[in-house]
């Protein structure tokens, strides 16, 4: 089943703030609570996501039924790369390197606004990109 393209560039939206606000502070803290949002859009799909859930409950009632879907595979292995960024930017905030930290949550911070402003999904990409590589090989 498709799901509605808003939820996840939302979901891209508050990930922005939340790293943005991550790499202003340095917080653990925060960075710990984006790792978890990313493992529960990994494991469930964007709309297990707390961002996904906030969505669905309060933006959508509010913007009318959706125009445009994409199939859910993609955003969810984007959430898996997000889980590994957030995870190594965690690692390097909480055991060091500090550039580590810095690094890892800067090129997530990246690729989320851009998900967020421009609509263009740099993990989906990733995904699409594998899929076809290994369509073309099998």
């Amino acid at each position: 089943m498709d799901i509605d393209v808003r939820g996840p560039r939302f979901g891209a939206a508050v990930t922005t703030v939340v790293l943005a606000v991550v790499l202003v502070t340095g917080s653990a803290w925060l960075l710990a609570w984006q790792t978890l949002a990313f493992a529960l859009g990994a494991a469930g799909g964007v709309g297990r996501s707390p961002y996904g859930r906030l969505f669905r409950r309060a933006v959508r009632p509010r913007i009318g039924p959706p125009t445009e879907f994409e199939a859910p595979q993609p955003p969810r292995f984007a959430q898996a790369v997000g889980l590994v960024f957030a995870g190594v930017g965690l690692i390097g905030y909480t055991l060091g390197p500090d550039w580590l930290g810095l690094a890892a949550t800067g090129a997530a911070l990246a690729a989320a606004f851009l998900n967020a402003v421009f609509g263009y999904c740099l993990g989906c990409e990733m995904y699409l990109l594998a899929r076809r590589f290994t369509a073309a090989a099998g």
